[in-house]
């Protein structure tokens, strides 16, 4: 058998296409892919035609930049900074269910590993668990608080399930993160990362930062999550991205990992199948792909991406990626390294 070395990552396709891409979801097996954009539009794009060509939704569409989608089973779910979730038929590019969802931005939307759910989160702070098929509100999961220590609006910018479905973590713009009991609707534990907030008394009195993603390991005993250090400049993008890994059930930090050759946030953050290593994605003017040993945090490979990475996604066996962001949409892949002699 070969391994795969993420040492050898490598660009596949680049496409360039006008917009800002948020988000992405991948049809297993396929170089199909789905994902929103900035001008409104949920859009489908074949990585594997030789010239692959947008193919927009229709019908009920939204209203503001669409920055969650899930793909949940044979359903299709997308969010946006207009507060509804619209679900889509797949076959005919065409919105079969629109649900007013939050009251703020949706930040962040994702399915359960078996499709069975559907997860959100917003700017009015809360986590709703829906379900996939129904459209059906399941529960709504508030423990995020609705102003940061300066009195200024918070936000909520990610969840993410783990392998198995039951559990679900959510994180805010202070670095307050909850993991869920997804069976039942409760707070099982929390954790503090706020490092990756920064506040600027003097000058803006403004605040900038946030966690951006998180991740299950897939044995669920460890939870990494990413965005960004202190930040000299709130203007701007302009500190090390960050990544801190904790063993969620003993709340112990396992990692601090802060970069300042690829600054800016931490968009998208993935375990390998077997857990031996962790990519992240982000970026601030332009972008970056990072590979991390996940027992030492040590950094295994790096390569500069053509443009800010908002979200990647990779295939089943971990031998693909899919990333998107502003204006291009890029396939990379990792070649295997050779089998070893007897």
């Amino acid at each position: 058998m070969t391994e795969i070395d993420p040492r050898n990552l490598r660009i596949k396709k680049n496409v360039s296409l006008d917009g800002i891409f948020f988000c992405l979801a991948r049809v297993p097996a396929t170089e199909r892919l789905y994902y929103g954009c900035s001008d409104f539009g949920v859009y489908e794009l074949d990585l594997g035609l030789e010239k692959p060509e947008p193919q927009i939704f229709s019908g009920e569409t939204h209203q503001s930049y669409v920055t969650g989608i899930a793909l949940a089973g044979e359903n299709l779910v997308s969010g946006s900074y207009d507060g509804r979730l619209i679900w889509w038929n797949r076959e005919t590019r065409e919105s079969v269910r629109d649900v007013t969802a939050h009251d703020k931005w949706i930040r962040s939307v994702v399915a359960s590993p078996d499709g069975r759910l559907v997860a959100s989160v917003a700017d009015d702070m809360q986590c709703k668990i829906w379900n996939a098929e129904s459209g059906e509100l399941v529960f709504t999961l508030s423990d995020h608080n609705a102003e940061t220590p300066h009195h200024y609006p918070s936000m909520l910018y990610t969840c993410g399930f783990s392998r198995d479905g039951n559990l679900l973590a959510t994180a805010d713009k202070v670095g307050h993160i909850v993991i869920w009991n997804v069976a039942t609707g409760e707070k099982i534990s929390d954790l503090e990362a706020p490092v990756m907030y920064t506040w600027d008394p003097r000058q803006r009195r403004h605040s900038i930062g946030g966690i951006r993603s998180v991740a299950f390991s897939n044995d669920q005993k460890l939870l990494a999550v990413g965005g960004i250090g202190t930040i000299g400049n709130i203007d701007h993008l302009g500190g090390p991205s960050r990544i801190e890994v904790f063993d969620w059930e003993s709340r112990n930090r396992l990692h601090e990992i802060s970069d300042d050759k690829y600054k800016g946030l931490v968009e998208q953050l993935a375990f390998s199948p077997d857990d031996s290593w962790f990519v992240s994605a982000g970026g601030d003017n332009s972008g970056f792909v990072s590979c991390y040993e996940t027992a030492t945090g040590k950094l295994i490979h790096q390569d500069k991406a053509p443009m800010h990475v908002h979200a990647l996604e990779a295939d089943d066996a971990f031998e693909s990626f899919v990333t998107v962001g502003h204006g291009r949409i890029v396939s990379w892949e990792l070649t295997p390294m050779p089998p070893k002699q007897a």
